[in-house]
């Protein structure tokens, strides 16, 4: 292949989309050492301090995200119920209460796990807890006559930021080969 195979136009718009993909790789490399340090930062937290009002926090629960909290509902709003993992690693259902605290501030407090679905009863009150993304809030200790539910943990936070990084080499890659192949096979019915 010769430099006057390669059409102008649409080889800055290839070169222009492979910079960008690659452009994209590199700030995923970036965005995977962000988040494993994040993760080594929320695996750091003493989760057996002594907890802090949640409402003191409310307004920047990201940098607080595993630390114990406490607080108390004054109202539920209602109680929902979904897939949740015991202390033990037991399967079944998480019971979450939508709670609101403080100045009408709304929180879900998941209050413990259970076999079955059945909704439990709990009609607010004093909470303590660990702050997990969400933000919510996993009692500890469980509430409502409910079973503990496996603590929070930071290395359950997806970090696949790596494989969209290889994903963009990779796609990057495949433009350039299509366009050599595109290019080459010009040429040949030039020549040909």
């Amino acid at each position: 292949m010769k430099l006057k195979d390669f059409p102008p136009f649409a080889s800055i718009v290839v070169l222009l989309a492979v910079g960008v993909m690659i452009g994209l790789g590199i700030w995923q490399l970036g965005r995977h050492q962000e988040k494993t340090a994040l993760i080594a930062e929320y695996a750091a937290v003493d989760q057996d301090r002594p907890p802090v009002i949640f409402e003191t926090i409310a307004d920047n629960t990201e940098a607080k995200l595993y630390r114990p909290v406490s607080g108390i509902c004054q109202t539920v709003r209602s109680i929902e119920s979904g897939a949740g993992t015991a202390a033990n690693g037991a399967k079944g259902w998480a019971h979450t209460a939508n709670c609101v605290v403080g100045d009408g501030l709304e929180v879900p407090v998941v209050l413990g796990w259970t076999l079955e679905p059945e909704t439990p009863s709990w009609d607010g009150g004093e909470f303590e807890g660990i702050l997990a993304p969400g933000p919510r809030i996993v009692a500890e200790p469980a509430l409502a006559g409910l079973g503990q539910l496996a603590r929070p943990d930071p290395s359950d936070l997806p970090n696949n930021h790596l494989a969209y990084a290889g994903q963009w080499f990779f796609f990057a890659l495949v433009a350039l080969v299509i366009f050599a192949l595109a290019v080459r096979g010009r040429a040949k019915k030039r020549d040909g």
